[in-house]
């Protein structure tokens, strides 16, 4: 079902969200303290639970590295740290997959998603990637990894910059996913 998101779009081997999103519901909580909080102990609980639970179906078992979805270098610095970092180092941890946080960077800064109604998301196509080494994910099976999928756009503009490595395979992790608006 999640595969549909990015279907005609981009290439993708494996999609998996752990929960699912609504608002005013527990889902959302839990992502917004971990978001804006400051509260990084989810993301290292979630990620826990996460690999747990991708042990037990087997899936991304022939992944070779974990990637965060990067934040442009000035909001990290506001915010202070990354809200997937942990989530992904974690996964990485638990699931014995390295863990690969600085080759895929966020060039451009874009104003928080979290109030923009859907259209609004999939049509912010301003948001720009660059991969710092094109040769190092090469013939690579990468997992990326994000807190929620909407529309998709954030994860599909990564996803298009990695895709200039030649043979990668992308799967792709998040927390949670959320209905449609």
């Amino acid at each position: 079902m999640l595969q549909a998101i990015f279907y005609g779009r981009i290439p993708i081997n494996q999609v998996f969200s752990f929960l699912y999103y609504t608002k005013q519901g527990i889902t959302q909580k839990l992502i917004n303290d971990l978001k804006y909080k400051n509260q990084q102990e989810i993301g290292v609980y979630l990620g826990q639970w996460m690999a747990y639970e991708l042990k037990k179906i087997s899936l991304f078992n022939e992944v070779d590295c974990i990637i965060p979805v990067p934040l442009h270098p000035l909001k990290e610095k506001q915010r202070g740290y990354n809200q997937v970092a942990k989530l992904a180092k974690t996964l990485g941890k638990e699931l014995d997959i390295p863990y690969q946080p600085d080759l895929l960077i966020r060039t451009s800064t874009s104003t928080t998603q979290t109030l923009k109604q859907r259209f609004e998301r999939f049509s912010n196509n301003n948001t720009k990637f660059q991969l710092i080494d094109t040769s190092f994910f090469a013939n690579k099976h990468v997992l990326l990894i994000d807190d929620v999928i909407t529309t998709g756009a954030t994860l599909e503009a990564c996803c298009n910059e990695l895709l200039k490595t030649e043979n990668i395979i992308i799967s792709i992790c998040t927390i949670a996913y959320t209905e449609k608006v």
